[in-house]
This record gives C-alpha cells, sequence and structure tokens, in this order.
C-alpha cells in the first residue's frame, strides 16, 4: 500500500485585483481559495516528529493572501492560481503537486461556485 500526504487549507476568503470586476470597479474582487498541496512524505510520523516533517499550513495561506503582489491586476483568475502553485514550489522542494481552486464570489447570485481549479504537477 502506498501511503500519501496531501496538506489543505480550504475556503480561505480574500480581495485581489481580478478579472472584469475589477477592471470596471477599479476594487478587488472578492475570492475563496483552497489549497491542496501533495508532499513528499516521511515513512512514520510519531510523537516526536519534528514540525520540520511536514509543511507549515500558515506557508498555504500566505501564498494566497500577502505572497500576492499588492497593487497588480491579474486579468485572470487563472494567473492567481498560477502565482500561487508557484510560490508553494519554489519555497520546498518536497511539494509534489499543488491544485487550486478559486471561487469569484462577487459573481454569485443563489450560493453557486463559479471559478477554477489550476492543478500542476512537478516534473520529474
Amino acid at each position: 500500500m502506498s501511503d500519501s500526504l496531501i496538506l489543505e487549507v480550504a475556503n480561505l476568503e480574500t480581495d485581489v485585483l481580478t478579472g472584469i470586476y475589477s477592471e470596471e470597479t477599479g476594487r478587488p474582487q472578492p475570492l475563496r481559495i483552497t489549497m491542496r498541496v501533495g508532499l513528499k512524505h516521511q515513512d512514520r510520523y510519531t510523537a516526536d516528529c519534528p514540525l520540520a516533517a511536514s509543511k507549515n499550513y500558515m506557508d498555504l495561506k500566505f501564498a494566497a493572501t500577502d505572497g500576492l503582489p499588492k497593487g497588480v491586476h491579474f486579468k485572470l483568475i487563472e494567473a492567481v492560481a498560477d502565482h500561487i502553485i508557484e510560490t508553494l514550489m519554489l519555497q520546498d522542494d518536497r511539494v509534489q503537486w499543488v491544485e487550486v481552486k478559486i471561487v469569484k464570489l462577487a459573481i454569485s447570485e443563489n450560493g453557486e461556485e463559479i471559478g477554477i481549479t489550476l492543478k500542476r504537477e512537478r516534473k520529474a
């Protein structure tokens, strides 16, 4: 049997200059971002395992908030997802793949989730 380790930060809401919404209003667009990261893992995780044996969840949160450049207008939300993925992959060689789901909250009318999911795997 093969194990896998997937870190996840779900439903993080942040405002980003992106898309027609920001172009027309001049204001950041509210986004809901979920990130899943496949990480190389250890054979076992014991009670005394050091924190460095995994990735800090705050790195994921940073990539989707303060890691996004301020004042930059991303024309496509795909570019926002791409920036998050690149940030996470450059931070840590143990990251095998990153999946970013972005929901555009400003255009939802009845609670539907309108957006994209971008996944990138590290090349061997």
